[in-house]
């Protein structure tokens, strides 16, 4: 016998014995009267999108008049051209979300009808989004009817009507046709608004009939990218020949902007354009509404973003530092995320599932564009920009010890993993960390530029060779790592291949600060917060002592953070859990400020009396190092990288 033959007649024996061993302690666990089914075969009876046109044109109409019940009604009409199954998709992984979160759940009182007559109907239970409707022979079109009952209470997602306005999502209130890439369906759409109501859209109306608003015909996919908010309170403020902010608050006191504040606005548009050298819509709209009955949001389009915010906006401009980043943030997404999007984030309709490999990219250098053009136009100050940074920094250098197990990369899966729920120990688990950590990974991407090239090449460079191309193209062009790569070796020849594996692809237990420690400035912890970190604490209404002990603490104490591996977490507490006394007294924010204060040193740790479900327990915050947030320390003298970045063009 040949040495080889020898070999396999070996491993065919071991695996022969293996499975018999396997086979006996399996029949040890499990009997073998035990009934055992087969698997059902599972059909996909939906047709795959083709890049062929749609035969027709669909009409739909939205009304959105009965915003005190807040549900939507609407009537579409799908032009057929035979019998058969006719596949209706309710669109379910949704742009700018990363994620299948179509508001399936939400699609009530379903009906098809053609002639005046009521067709047949089933879901499809495979995919649950999808209607499947029988066309009986002469019909040449299907009217459907359904409505869109969207959230009264925030318990049941985003509200999005309220008496005095709506955030009308045309994705959230249509159908389309299976079998068709979504850019090849011709639409047309119209909606019905409250009485006095105005409306504002990166569509441009073609006919207006009372409370019916109508808009030319376009692709589905247009319109998807094209919602339209409406209010009793509106105001249009232009910011450049191409570029309104319409704004929409639950009284028109909100909409008083003063001429300073508008004026930020206007560099905000002109800096962006220096910034990116093109531009990647025919005309674009900032939908901003100022609420607190309505969801906040920011979502981005091509031609248009979906900016929510609370009361105060314009008012109490001062203390709303979070939400003037907002803008500067979906604004840039106009670049980066809708015109330049990653080759497996893009698909060809809204049932195909998004892979989220460059959302490094996507969020990540959209974050770092919001707070830079926010710096440069004056929508934050420096300093402020600088504080945001710091803040930034410390969440992803002490505040996330997740890094030592999970990689950067590995968060882009997140949209579809968590979807924004809550988590009960986010530091360790991670979470959407693509956005903030990558923007720490771009602040040093541009250090290391303007370092190589002496001064002569930057950020900016990169983003006019990789973001500016095709101006007033509002398509989409889809990129891979390799064209990352390849656009950053043209603006610096530099190794960042090898770089950007080690600061997004390998688990990197350090943080990426080299953007700010070799950009001029270092990270430092004092006791006084920053403004800031004050208006993130008013915001959210908490008190963050992450840097404190390791925990953030909500309304009526209860605990909304805990830092893994901290004093907090190694004294058992969890989210959820409640602080009712400090040192034998009722719990206060202050009060227990001051006593971490007098902890510091070699004195006895904070004594906590602290309710989990029923359970009351008092346990000692073993931390010793008094109040600590973070924020930057210029080193070294005259103007650093990083100072460099965020100075006006």
């Amino acid at each position: 016998m040949l040495p080889e033959e020898f070999v396999l007649l070996r491993s065919v024996l071991v695996a022969s014995l293996l499975l018999s061993s396997a086979s006996s302690a399996l029949a040890q666990i499990v009997p073998p009267q035990n009934s055992r089914p087969a698997p059902t075969a599972k059909t996909d009876t939906i047709p795959a999108a083709r890049d062929i046109p749609y035969p027709g044109t669909i009409q739909l109409t939205v009304d959105a008049s009965d915003v005190t019940r807040a549900i939507f009604r609407i009537h579409e009409r799908v032009p057929v051209t035979a019998a058969g199954d006719l596949v209706l998709l309710y669109p379910e992984w949704l742009p700018g979300t990363h994620s299948d979160e179509g508001q399936i759940n939400k699609v009530a009182g379903f009906r098809a009808t053609a002639n005046g007559r009521e067709l047949k109907w089933v879901r499809d239970n495979l995919d649950v989004y999808a209607f499947h409707v029988a066309v009986p022979a002469g019909v040449r079109a299907v009217d459907v009817e359904f409505q869109y009952v969207s959230p009264t209470g925030e318990n049941q997602g985003r509200v999005v009507a309220t008496p005095d306005m709506a955030s009308i999502e045309w994705i959230a209130n249509s159908l389309y046709p299976a079998g068709y890439f979504v850019r090849n369906i011709p639409i047309q759409a119209s909606v019905i608004l409250p009485t006095g109501w105005k409306a504002a859209t990166a569509l441009r109306p073609s006919a207006q009939s009372g409370n019916r608003i109508d808009y030319p015909v376009t692709t589905y996919e247009i319109l998807m990218d094209s919602p339209l908010i409406a209010g009793a309170h509106h105001r249009a403020i232009p910011l450049s020949p191409d570029v309104t902010l319409d704004v929409i608050g639950d009284t028109e006191a909100e909409l008083a902007a003063t001429p300073a504040q508008i004026a930020a606005h206007r560099r905000l548009v002109d800096q962006a354009v220096k910034a990116f050298g093109s531009q990647h819509y025919d005309h674009y709209n900032f939908l901003l509404t100022i609420s607190d009955l309505l969801g906040g949001e920011g979502l981005e389009h091509h031609r248009s973003s979906e900016d929510g915010v609370g009361r105060g906006y314009f008012t109490d401009w001062e203390n709303k530092l979070r939400d003037r980043n907002l803008l500067p943030h979906e604004f840039s997404h106009s670049w980066d995320g809708k015109f330049r999007r990653g080759a497996d984030l893009w698909t060809p309709d809204y049932r195909t599932p998004m892979q989220g490999t460059y959302l490094w990219v996507y969020e990540g250098q959209t974050q770092f564009w919001g707070y830079v053009l926010g710096a440069r136009s004056g929508m934050l100050s420096k300093q402020d920009t600088l504080d945001a940074i710091a803040a930034t920094a410390a969440n992803y250098g002490p505040g996330t010890p997740g890094r030592a197990w999970r990689p950067l990369v590995d968060t882009t899966n997140d949209p579809v993993i968590a979807q924004r729920r809550p988590q009960p120990w986010r530091s360790w688990q991670r979470s959407e960390d693509y956005y903030s950590e990558g923007q720490l990974i771009w602040i040093d991407v541009d250090r290391i530029l303007r370092q190589q090239s002496g001064g002569k090449r930057s950020i900016d460079d990169f983003a006019k060779a990789f973001f500016g191309v095709r101006d007033r193209d509002f398509g989409e062009l889809t990129y891979t790592f390799d064209d990352v790569v390849a656009t950053l070796n043209k603006v610096q020849p530099y190794d960042w291949r090898s770089y950007l594996q080690r600061k997004v692809y390998d688990i990197a237990p350090q943080a990426p600060l080299e953007g700010i420690t070799q950009g001029g400035y270092r990270l430092i912890f004092t006791d006084t917060p920053t403004n800031w970190w004050k208006s993130a604490e008013k915001s959210r209404k908490n008190t963050d002592l992450t840097y404190s002990g390791g925990f953030v603490i909500g309304a009526e104490g209860k605990v909304t953070s805990v830092l893994w591996d901290s004093p907090a977490f190694n004294a058992g507490i969890a989210v959820g859990s409640q602080i009712v006394a400090v040192n034998n007294r009722s719990y206060d924010p202050d009060a227990l400020k001051q006593a971490i204060k007098a902890a510091a040193g070699k004195g006895p740790g904070v004594q906590l009396l602290v309710k989990g479900g029923d359970l009351y327990r008092t346990i000692s915050l073993d931390w010793h190092d008094g109040l600590r947030y973070p924020r930057l320390e210029k080193i070294g003298k005259g103007q650093g990288t990083l100072d460099a970045l965020l100075a006006p063009r």
